[in-house]
């Protein structure tokens, strides 16, 4: 293994990061560690102090990049513009935000002169193959170290003893209730009680919403402007898609918008139960909707849900840097053309409702849908269309006889 000279590891600062800088030096005879970490918007109070944990661990130095802005604008309104959301419920936050982070982690790799990518996945989950399959697409030519397909250890008592070991500081501690993964758009859980689907899932799990039950006695009225099918502004303030985010999650949040608590299917083949707070995303794919529901003819809705079945498939999977991601992308912005509008959403208990909507390009006309007298539609037309229509199950049963 003595090929490998410079690893580029994807560190979160979390115990399984912290034991993975000496067991690659120890692995890859004393090979030079480069700590690189994403900001997804995951809080600042995560990267606090991450640096000084990376080198104290055994790292070289340790890259914080700030992705913020361009994670949302570029990952997050793209997929949820195409309708995306994965088995019913799920707003892709933890996929969404994997594609930017490999991509980011391999323009570090070369920067630095690294042979390799390293990343903390474990061999049960999704996030393995989303990242190897980013790093595939965009640097062939590095090798993937995978440690926890590779080491020994199996446990979190295991890393600890560990690092005890090595007189390496953790934070961590044996009993590590919930695993949880936060950006900016969601913040999911797993683990502890949610392994069996029979538990409730208790306030302890929930972080970042309010409980419904526990929301105002009193609705909010949020208004939200769309351009080309991303949202703009709130409230008449015109914001970067980053704050709209920001904003909406603390807006949301109060209400208790955004929880789902689903059993989906993971691309290794198991089914796995997770909790997924996602406020200020329910309430723009909630304004998406209501904006498309005037401006998109039978025909074109129907293309938009299959591109939006495709691309959740598609995020969920890992296959961002693929020509059918391109391809989908690309369908979903013609479709998002017209898409343009004012919507206001009411927040209340847990729900984010669309009660009032309008587009410039709306194929809504009151003229002609009126219950009352209109002077646009010739009711008696209704007879032809109906009949050619139907022709071939008339002529099916003339058939039958």
């Amino acid at each position: 293994m003595s090929d490998i000279k410079k690893v580029v590891l994807a560190y979160s600062g979390g115990l399984d990061t912290s034991a993975i800088i000496p067991w690659l030096k120890e692995t890859y005879n004393d090979c030079e560690i480069v700590a690189f970490c994403a900001d997804v918007g995951q809080g600042e109070e995560e990267l606090v102090g991450l640096e000084e944990k990376a080198l104290a661990s055994g790292a070289s130095e340790c890259y914080i990049v700030d992705l913020k802005e361009e994670f949302v604008a570029d990952y997050i309104y793209p997929t949820i513009a195409t309708g995306a959301v994965y088995e019913g419920t799920y707003l892709l936050g933890t996929s969404m935000a994997r594609p930017i982070i490999a991509k980011a982690q391999v323009e570090v790799a070369r920067k630095v002169g690294a042979d390799a990518v390293c990343h903390g996945c474990t061999g049960k989950g999704n996030d393995q193959i989303r990242f190897e399959s980013c790093f595939a697409a965009l640097a062939p030519e590095l090798k993937v170290i995978a440690p926890w397909r590779e080491w020994e250890m199996e446990s979190r008592e295991d890393l600890l003893d560990y690092l005890a070991e090595r007189n390496i500081e953790t934070t961590a501690s044996a009993t590590k209730i919930y695993s949880r993964d936060a950006n900016a758009w969601h913040i999911s859980h797993e683990g502890g009680e949610l392994e069996d689907p029979w538990n409730e899932p208790s306030k302890g799990v929930w972080t970042l919403t309010v409980d419904p039950v526990d929301a105002p006695n009193e609705p909010e009225y949020v208004n939200l402007k769309v351009e080309n099918g991303r949202v703009v502004a709130v409230n008449d303030e015109a914001l970067s898609p980053y704050q709209v985010v920001m904003k909406l999650n603390d807006i949301a949040a109060a209400h208790g918008v955004g929880r789902i608590d689903i059993t989906e299917n993971r691309t290794v083949g198991m089914k796995s139960r997770g909790c997924y707070e996602t406020p200020g995303g329910t309430v723009i794919v909630a304004a998406l909707r209501a904006i498309e529901e005037l401006v998109l003819d039978k025909t074109s809705r129907v293309w938009r849900e299959k591109v939006g079945q495709e691309m959740a498939h598609l995020v969920y999977d890992g296959r961002w840097f693929t020509p059918l991601c391109t391809s989908l992308i690309a369908a979903s912005e013609a479709m998002a053309a017209d898409a343009n509008g004012d919507v206001v959403i009411k927040l209340y208990k847990g729900q984010a409702v669309a009660v009032q909507k309008r587009s410039p390009n709306s194929l809504y006309s009151e003229e002609f849908a009126t219950f009352g007298e209109d002077q646009v539609y010739d009711q008696k037309h209704a007879e032809g269309f109906i009949r050619l229509y139907s022709l071939a199950s008339r002529i099916r049963a003339l058939n039958s006889k």
